[in-house]
């Protein structure tokens, strides 16, 4: 696919505002409602975007939360707020007022957290600690072989993985016996999603690899051939593509037809020389939102070879990217600490 014209009008000068706030991003999420986003950083800070607000930076927030990195993020078991771990030991709970609730305070860092209506799940070393939806209900806790380095439910909140060294564990939330499931592959894995339908897990590799496991009957399934490490992966709405980061383009693996053993991998906006650190699939079309190294943020659609750009370089690597519930509106943060947000209702 050719380069994406340095010429196309940018849709963040149009559609959106960007602000400055000096520590790089490390996490970005979008409350249930899809009426506030929230992006963690380094310094321990979140800060709240309302969409009310979205092209008005004043209106931005900075709350501290945090004394140390924020490691993790992700929607509150309700409408609004937020879930949020830390290098602090902590997990809380922060509202859209920007009120900090501790929910957890241990010995070991908070480094994944994740969440449906029904239950919170947050990792601390080998721990994986489900609560009820109030989070101050321990349910049960989880243990693991190794550092828990993600966590992800599946669609209906029945099924919760967590990937850690040599694999993957698999556990029924509401069992009333906790017996896992193990998907085993020597390595180290580092981040991991889950197919929309339930068909597959995939995780990266500390190596440049993919590994998955067909659900049905635990099959192996390797992606391999990136130039880079992946850091970032997103299963499309229809779970037909997974897309990730680790190559000059948004590699996209095909999960249909017998995929994606066997099956080349498709690429999207490329942009030569310049590589993809962050993906975010659309939740309710078949577009993919991808940040590079130099800053720049392209959407692109899967059935045709159409890119929009957000925004073209100089911003900093870009380390995250979110879209609201229903698509309309996304964030974006990078390692310069420039948080940005668009409205894309116009064009969806």
């Amino acid at each position: 696919m050719s380069a994406v014209a340095g010429e196309m009008t940018e849709l963040l000068a149009t559609r959106g505002a960007e602000k400055v706030f000096g520590s790089a991003v490390t996490a970005a999420s979008c409350a249930r409602d899809g009426q506030t986003f929230a992006l963690g950083t380094v310094d321990g800070d979140i800060v709240l975007v309302p969409v009310a607000g979205l092209k008005h930076p004043e209106t931005w927030t900075r709350v501290e939360a945090h004394d140390g990195a924020v490691l993790c993020l992700a929607p509150d078991t309700g409408k609004e707020g937020f879930l949020t771990g830390g290098e602090d030991n902590r997990l809380c709970r922060i509202g859209p007022d920007g009120t900090v609730t501790e929910l957890h305070k241990g010995r070991r860092w908070v480094e994944c957290v994740a969440s449906t209506p029904g239950h919170i799940a947050f990792s601390a070393g080998k721990q994986l600690e489900i609560r009820d939806s109030s989070g101050e209900t321990t349910l049960k806790t989880l243990e693991h072989p190794s550092t828990v380095t993600g966590i992800v439910f599946d669609t209906k909140g029945k099924r919760v993985a967590a990937s850690h060294y040599n694999g993957v564990s698999v556990w029924f939330v509401q069992a009333r016996v906790d017996t896992v499931r193990p998907l085993e592959w020597k390595g180290s894995h580092t981040a991991i999603a889950i197919h929309p339908g339930g068909e597959a897990i995939v995780t990266a590799m500390q190596e440049n690899d993919l590994h998955g496991w067909r659900l049905s009957d635990g099959h192996n399934m390797r992606m391999s051939g990136y130039p880079r490490r992946v850091s970032s992966l997103s299963f499309t709405r229809n779970g037909r593509w997974l897309a990730t980061s680790g190559a000059d383009a948004i590699v996209l693996w095909p999960f249909f037809g017998g995929g994606p053993m066997g099956k080349p991998p498709t690429e999207l906006a490329r942009l030569p020389g310049v590589f993809c650190s962050a993906v975010c699939a659309h939740p309710k079309s078949d577009i993919i939102a991808a940040g590079f190294e130099d800053g720049s943020v392209l959407l692109a659609e899967t059935g045709s070879e159409r890119v929009l750009p957000i925004c073209l370089g100089k911003r900093g690597r870009v380390s995250t990217l979110c879209f609201s519930p229903f698509g309309g509106m996304m964030v974006f943060g990078t390692e310069d600490g420039c948080v940005a947000a668009i409205d894309l209702s116009a064009s969806d």
